[in-house]
């Protein structure tokens, strides 16, 4: 094993002394790569070669009766993303073994946003001085995650210097691949006592009662001839297993062949020539192809040369014993069990379930360390020094203590970004204390110009993204509102239009409650007019009370009494309906007659900047105004003082800047100023600034946005900006939007249809009692007659109504 030449030495002298018509064995890739040479002559099958540098393509007589390594990199990459890991370091084997898999193993982990800061090939043959080496340098580099890929028996040497020098302590993670699990349970118990915490992955092998047999097979076979500890079946012995059988029923299918005798010469190698040759499409390599049955570790069936992909993979945690801790499988993820038909069973992950014991006997995860040039090193954040506007960013000294603390807005995005990242970052923060240029239009420009030479590791702050900063640095993407605002002070005027009373309601709405107002007097007029003399009389007048009883519940009682319940419950309906219509008018005719316009702004007054501001900078070439000033505005009082002077009088009538700080200032002097947005220039906003190609831009990147979606960065921006929901577009404040017949449909909908039901059932009552008071008249008349006493007495003619009163 491991000795390719050696091995193709014993394949020669197969071929020549023994006629073989199939060789097994090859067991690692290098030979079998060198022993897939002579595939043109016999059929080369191998249990245990899974690099994804042998194929039939190459071979065509090369079997692979083991998994292709390619298959588990997505199981890897599953893994790695659900423990959060975003950066680790790759081990593995410099052979055909060891390199196979990078390539495809490095795709899936870039797919699921997983970067691999360094790789680490060690050789087979290494001795170890070389691993301990290797070792010392991923310690100096704070690496604490780490992928393993290499042979078992390079793997054993490997993990006890890792145990040796201190790596396999609480704050490491290391996952390896299957090369190594399936043989853990062959390996020493001091190499297993080294890998405590170590988790991997290994093909799932399906019970069933051909292994189970199998099993008892191989255990009693051990317990009779060898009277010591008995060695646990591994999936190789399985595969090799089937391999067999696969090749010995290929066989039996064929039937019997027949060979060339061996011609006598001194070069034995030429000998080769008198064997049988087997070209591609060979019967036997057919047959082993073609072939299909259930073996020790499942259903075996070649595609490509290859058995196919397992069902599952099982995820293993090495603590104390091997013990599988969840699995994997293609269309379901990661799982914690399967059922019996293999379909992931509907459980939490195995990062919820918290079962894997990590190396320390830790139960949390292992949180990725930021991997640094240099062991212990911590990131010099550069940070602004501002006299005003420290909500944004605000660095004090102790005279005392000699400490510097950092408060503000920024740098609490900053702090709640680097948490939210799936590994540590540990930093300082450094004012950029150069008081040469402090006050300088440059000290922004001056200050991401330390960071491309590398004086800081990232510059924090008030800081504008702008396309000449960022041909030297890269910008995470902005945490604040983008654009510039213009501050203008605001006057309180009143409307003179005569007809503004009639605004505040649009013309369909006002059609719609006239209409209401009718059909309302007219249902109740409906219901009271049989039975209440308030609502009697002629026709002129019964309209006139109509018009007048809906009209008048806008401003007092009506004096009509009503008698029915149902003519009530319109009138209660209605009135509710009413009073909504007259308060939300009340309301927005109060808001017509006094509005705050914007203070126009003439072509020849002065319009302001702050000194190092990136609006002024670009902002003047572009501007509508004759005069333009910078002005030293270092604090909200100097936005103030200057807008209240007014150019006349030295100051400003307006002063243009990034919308935080417009914000801030409105905040505090919303009765006097408001904003407007100019549309001739904008900004991006702020970002963070790092070095170009930094690792943790993208990062911090997906933690602000991710920080936004949450709705934290509202509450970060609230708790420094008590007034911060302010109208992006203050335009809006000098006009009042007049109130339609949408906003109203609910109360219009419910007032009718309350009228209509109401309309309706007094109108089958009455016909119902119209019918009533017919028949009494009818059975009453022959007893008037007989009982007349007087016949000269003037008849009096009761009506119906009476009737209907006197007998109910």
């Amino acid at each position: 094993m491991g000795q390719p030449l050696k091995a193709l030495s014993s394949a020669v002298e197969l071929l020549e002394n023994k006629k073989v018509d199939a060789l097994i064995g090859p067991q690692t890739s290098e030979e079998a790569e060198l022993l897939a040479e002579l595939g043109d002559t016999v059929p080369i099958i191998s249990f245990s070669a899974s690099s994804p540098f042998l194929s039939q393509y190459k071979n065509p007589n090369f079997i692979r009766m083991t998994t292709n390594d390619n298959f588990q990199v997505e199981a890897i990459a599953a893994l790695v993303q659900e423990f959060g890991w975003r950066e680790l370091v790759m081990v593995h084997e410099d052979s055909s073994y060891g390199n196979g898999i990078i390539p495809n193993l490095l795709l899936a982990l870039e797919e699921g946003n997983a970067r691999v800061a360094r790789r680490t090939v060690i050789p087979p043959q290494a001795g170890d001085i070389y691993v301990e080496a290797q070792l010392y340098k991923l310690m100096a580099l704070s690496a604490n995650i780490f992928i393993v890929h290499m042979s078992a028996s390079l793997a054993s040497r490997f993990f006890l210097k890792v145990n040796e020098l201190g790596m396999m302590t609480t704050g490491y993670g290391w996952l390896v691949t299957d090369g190594i699990v399936n043989e853990l349970t062959a390996m020493d118990q001091s190499v297993l006592d080294s890998m405590q915490g170590v988790v991997g992955l290994r093909p799932y092998i399906p019970p069933s009662e051909l292994l189970r047999n199998f099993s008892l097979k191989w255990r009693h076979s051990f317990f009779t001839y060898q009277h010591h500890q008995i060695p646990q079946v591994n999936v190789y012995c399985l595969w090799a297993y089937d391999s067999v059988w696969a090749l010995a029923t290929a066989v039996h299918h064929l039937g019997p062949t027949t060979s060339v005798e061996k011609n006598d010469s001194a070069n034995k190698l030429a000998h080769l020539t008198a064997i049988p040759t087997r070209p591609t499409g060979s019967d036997l390599v057919r047959k082993i192809l073609h072939g299909k049955f259930t073996g020790l570790s499942g259903e075996i069936q070649l595609k490509n040369g290859q058995l196919q992909p397992p069902e599952a993979f099982e995820i293993v945690n090495v603590f104390g014993r091997v013990k599988r801790i969840g699995f994997w499988t293609q269309f379901d993820g990661i799982t914690t069990g399967l059922n019996r038909s293999t379909a992931a069973t509907q459980s939490p992950s195995v990062r919820e379930m918290g079962s894997i014991r990590w190396p320390g006997s830790s139960l949390a995860i292992p949180k990725v360390q930021r991997i640094m040039p240099k062991s212990g090193k911590r990131l010099r954040i550069g940070v602004p020094i501002k006299v005003g506007f420290k909500e944004l960013v605000g660095v004090e000294f102790d005279p005392v203590t000699n400490a510097t603390m950092v408060t503000g807005f920024c740098i609490d995005v900053f702090k709640a970004a680097t948490d939210m990242l799936p590994y540590e970052v540990k930093f300082d923060f450094i004012p950029f204390t150069d008081s040469d240029i402090l006050m300088a239009a440059s000290y922004y420009n001056d200050l991401i110009y330390r960071v491309y030479r590398q004086q800081y590791d990232a510059a924090v702050g008030d800081i504008t993204i702008m396309a000449n900063r960022s041909l030297y640095v890269d910008f995470t993407i902005p945490f604040t509102e983008t654009g510039v605002g213009m501050i203008v002070p605001i006057e309180t005027s009143r409307s003179t239009n005569m007809w503004i009373f009639i605004q505040p309601l649009t013309a369909d709405l006002w059609l719609v409650v006239g209409a209401f107002f009718i059909f309302t007097g007219w249902v109740v007029w409906t219901i009271e007019h049989n039975d209440n003399d308030e609502f009697e009389g002629p026709l002129a007048q019964q309209i006139g009370i109509v018009m007048w009883y809906s009209f008048s519940t806008l401003f007092f009682a009506q004096r009509e009494k009503l008698t029915s319940n149902l003519s009530k419950v319109v009138v209660i309906v209605w009135l509710f309906v009413v009073l909504i219509l007259t308060s939300s008018y009340t309301a927005n005719l109060s808001s017509m007659l006094t509005v705050h316009q914007l203070q126009s702004l003439p072509k020849g007054e002065s319009i302001g900047f702050p000194v190092n501001s990136p609006a002024g900078q670009t902002f003047l070439i572009n501007l509508p105004f004759k005069k333009h000033s910078f002005y030293p505005l270092k604090k909200v009082e100097d936005y103030a003082n200057a807008l209240r002077y007014e150019s006349r009088k030295g100051g400003v009538s307006a002063i243009i800047d990034e919308i935080p700080y417009v914000n801030l200032f409105i905040s505090k002097y919303s009765a006097e100023y408001t904003m407007v947005e100019p549309s001739y220039y904008s900004t991006k906003g702020f970002g963070f600034a790092f070095p170009k190609g930094d690792p943790l831009v993208p990062d911090i990147s997906a933690a602000i946005a991710q920080m936004r979606e949450e709705g934290k960065l509202n509450l970060i921006s609230q708790n420094w900006f008590q007034n911060h929901s302010l109208l992006r577009n203050q335009d809006s404040a000098t006009k009042v939007a007049r109130l339609d017949l949408y906003s109203f449909r609910g109360l219009f909908l419910i007032t009718a249809i309350t009228s209509s039901v109401a309309a309706i059932v007094s109108c089958k009552y009455l016909k119902k009692e119209s019918t009533n008071s017919q028949q009494h008249e009818v059975a009453d008349k022959p007893v008037e007659e007989k009982f007349s006493p007087v016949s000269d007495i003037p008849s009096r003619r009761i009506s119906s109504k009476h009737i209907r009163r006197y007998s109910y």
